[in-house]
């Protein structure tokens, strides 16, 4: 693929307002989440979840792609289609997850470094074929004290963009996550430290291992106090880092940005990606969202493992992505959120 097709690729699936739906969580990670509430983890419990949300009547129009999980992408739906051309048929692009996890960094106790690159290149063939058009591989760093260390960003940020330049040369579009964590008592002027700090390393190796910004999507964490603090920021004090964090860390040529949640609950990643939007000043990339949890958790909780509740899980779900397809375009407020309520 060109990089003027990745481009159009990457500009695509964050189109007027739309948004990516994390639903690459590994089946291990499904499993606790679904045990919480009692449910059954089979593969055909989690097909069946991950369908709920991939067929909602309209959800094309705030979701412009869907990063799937190995198990996932191999699975087809109720009626016999492939998950993967199930969401190709609606105008969604699927993605694929293709890290192997952050394991332990070697003489960095507490640090962890992500693997998966052996091998990667076959499997981005593989899952091409099978209908993927981007990638995501993410990176864990840790604030904590004399952490993070540099060889832990660095070897954090060789490898997302090792894996970046792997994607563009098989034609798909990668997805640069470099998440610093919100565990900690951390300040957020700390977070912003720690995330310029992250954010500049990896420009540095994406351009150092020729990956086209044009062609790629950064989705970073916002500028948020650690969980611990004593002191939580305001909404408008977590909007104003963010931004300037990035008006001095990410190029312009990068098309978008899809913010993950990183633990926010729904309600608050809706509401300062909704501020960011809404902070004056120039914004040369498109500010969208991301999330796993902060889309899915409502309609988890209404569909509860039974078929019956899956038009009142889809209702939940399609309110939410519209609350955060408004908040990408700046028109989010409040009120969207009692209108969901009386719909």
């Amino acid at each position: 693929m060109t990089t003027t097709a990745l481009a159009d690729t990457a500009r695509a699936i964050v189109a007027a307002g739309k948004g990516v739906l994390a639903a690459d969580e590994t089946p291990r990670t499904l499993t606790q989440r679904l045990a919480a509430r009692t449910i059954q983890s089979t593969a055909e419990t989690r097909r069946a979840y991950r369908e709920m949300f991939f067929t909602t009547p309209g959800i094309s129009e705030f979701i412009g792609g869907v990063i799937l999980q190995d198990e996932t992408i191999h699975q087809r739906s109720s009626t016999g289609t492939p998950l993967v051309d199930l969401l190709a048929q609606e105008g969604i692009s699927p993605g694929i997850k293709v890290d192997n996890g952050a394991r332990p960094l070697a003489g960095s106790p507490g640090e962890r470094v992500t693997e998966g690159l052996d091998g990667l290149r076959d499997r981005l063939v593989a899952y091409r074929e099978m209908g993927a058009r981007f990638a995501k591989w993410r990176a864990v760093i840790l604030i904590g004290e004399g952490l993070p260390t540099a060889g832990c960003v660095n070897a954090n940020a060789h490898a997302l963009a090792r894996y970046a330049a792997l994607c563009q040369e098989e034609g798909l579009v990668p997805i640069v996550e470099p998440e610093v964590l919100m565990d900690g008592a951390h300040t957020i002027d700390r977070s912003e430290q720690v995330t310029g700090r992250v954010l500049q390393a990896v420009f540095d190796a994406l351009f150092e291992q020729n990956v086209s910004l044009e062609g790629m999507l950064l989705k970073p964490n916002m500028v948020i106090a650690g969980q611990d603090c004593e002191r939580q920021a305001s909404v408008e004090e977590v909007a104003t880092a963010t931004l300037r964090t990035l008006s001095r860390h990410v190029p312009p040529a990068v098309p978008a940005i899809v913010f993950l949640s990183g633990g926010q609950d729904h309600l608050l990643a809706t509401k300062h990606l909704g501020a960011i939007n809404q902070v004056g000043g120039p914004k040369p990339w498109k500010l969208s969202y991301s999330y796993g949890r902060a889309l899915q958790d409502e309609a988890l909780e209404v569909w509860d493992g039974r078929s019956e509740n899956v038009p009142a899980g889809q209702h939940a779900f399609y309110h939410r992505a519209k609350c955060d397809s408004a908040a990408a375009l700046g028109r989010y407020r409040t009120e969207m959120e009692s209108e969901a309520a009386s719909a």
